[in-house]
């Protein structure tokens, strides 16, 4: 059994935003409602976006433009970690549930650092 990756669903940092995208959305479902087109889908967008990244960068081609989106992914991904600290300054999420999410960042953010340090070191 060989582990290649021939697509962006067999990257572990994809696998890990799609799993932190799932965690945004439910730790924002208790946001209030008059944050639903405020920093509800501000956080939620952001989210979306790492993994969308990801799988946009795999599909352009080249190694430079595969860099450039995962490093937009990156960004995207301390977007959420900083609207995440946002809320949860304002009493939107508890400290259990925050934590459990900076969790979920931290480890999605050890593997895409790595993911784009591995790639650079083939540049």
């Amino acid at each position: 059994m060989t582990n290649a990756i021939r697509s962006y669903r067999d990257l572990e940092a994809w696998r890990l935003a799609v799993r932190l995208t799932k965690i945004v959305y439910r730790v924002s479902a208790g946001f209030p409602a008059d944050e639903r087109y405020g920093l509800t889908s501000q956080v939620r967008r952001a989210a979306v976006s790492i993994a969308s990244n990801i799988a946009e960068g795999w599909g352009r081609g080249t190694t430079s433009d595969y860099l450039r989106f995962l490093r937009m992914a990156r960004g995207s991904m301390y977007e959420v970690e900083t609207q995440l600290i946002i809320a949860r300054e304002l009493g939107f999420v508890d400290d259990e549930k925050h934590e459990y999410t900076e969790g979920a960042i931290d480890e999605a953010g050890r593997v895409l650092g790595g993911l784009i340090r591995s790639i650079e070191k083939k540049q």
